[in-house]
């Protein structure tokens, strides 16, 4: 009787060591996966207050640039697209665009001098300042927390934990192609 207790409890004890050591990486996996969406969900919150700042900023350069449609039109546009942009990639892209746009109407505002003095509009671009400001820090975060996550992903154990449990690996937050340069601004001004 007890040759058969000693192998029984030792296939237990490799059960129960097995059991608690998919269950600790799972929590792990679970843990990390909560720390990428909440990063991803503090990008969402700064771009959604990059969003709702834009209009105001329009409104109040349409009222002293109102031969400027054009770029008004395409800072707009791109707002729109970031608004309804789902994922890092859309985002990113829809981030962009929109960034390019805001440079573009940010030109215009320098030929305006009384529109740079106005107390609103000031106090719209330092708050817009800070708002991108808030996006590169929550991006960076992300990222950090994505990098994290997918080492645990691609690591073993993890690597057989996360097949098991359907645990991918999560898309980083990047920059569009093209957008390490400045985008060019000419409103022939200088013809």
């Amino acid at each position: 009787m007890k040759k058969f207790l000693l192998p029984i409890g030792i296939i237990v004890a490799i059960i129960v060591v097995a059991i608690a050591t998919f269950s600790s990486s799972y929590n792990k996996f679970v843990t990390a996966e909560e720390n990428v969406d909440q990063a991803y969900s503090q990008i969402e919150t700064q771009l959604q207050r990059r969003v709702d700042l834009i209009p105001n900023l329009v409104n109040t350069v349409k009222g002293f640039a109102k031969q400027e449609k054009e770029v008004i039109g395409q800072v707009t546009e791109a707002r729109s697209k970031l608004a309804g942009a789902n994922g890092p990639g859309e985002q990113a892209a829809a981030d962009s665009e929109l960034s390019g746009a805001l440079s573009r109407l940010l030109v215009v505002v320098e030929n305006y001098p009384e529109l740079k003095s106005n107390e609103n509009f000031r106090q719209l671009m330092d708050e817009l300042a800070g708002t991108e400001n808030r996006i590169a820090v929550a991006r960076k975060d992300y990222n950090g927390q994505v990098a994290s996550y997918n080492k645990t992903v691609k690591r073993f154990p993890g690597k057989l934990v996360a097949s098991v449990f359907g645990f991918d690996a999560k898309e980083y937050f990047k920059a569009v192609a093209g957008s390490e340069s400045a985008p060019d601004v000419d409103f022939g001004a200088d013809e």
